[in-house]
């Protein structure tokens, strides 16, 4: 089931208080970029980020839940009414995050 246009701006209104926090559809799906690299993305009206050392220390009992059918497990977001919980986690998650690639043509 994709995901809806409603939950976007809802985790969209959450994160209002960070620059550069940009949104990417794909397939019925948004993925999620923090400054430039890909922190997770929202999947069936879920936020899920990636499972790096900061993520884990910043949400130590959070639970992994597949994006969709052969993904890598990732981490699910329970408390996104938080706003500073969401702030905090993407800054904290940032320096550990991989640097995208350069795509040559």
């Amino acid at each position: 089931m994709p995901s809806s246009k409603e939950y976007l701006n809802f985790i969209s209104e959450q994160f209002s208080g960070l620059k550069d926090v940009t949104y990417k559809p794909m397939m019925g799906e948004f993925l999620i970029y923090y400054r430039g690299k890909l922190v997770g993305g929202i999947y069936d009206d879920r936020l899920l980020v990636k499972p790096v050392k900061a993520a884990l220390s910043y949400m130590p009992q959070a639970e992994y839940s597949l994006p969709y059918e052969g993904a890598k497990p990732m981490l699910n977001v329970d408390n996104v009414d938080d706003r500073a919980f969401l702030t905090g986690l993407f800054e904290a998650m940032y320096d550990d995050l991989p640097t995208p690639k350069i795509k040559r043509r």
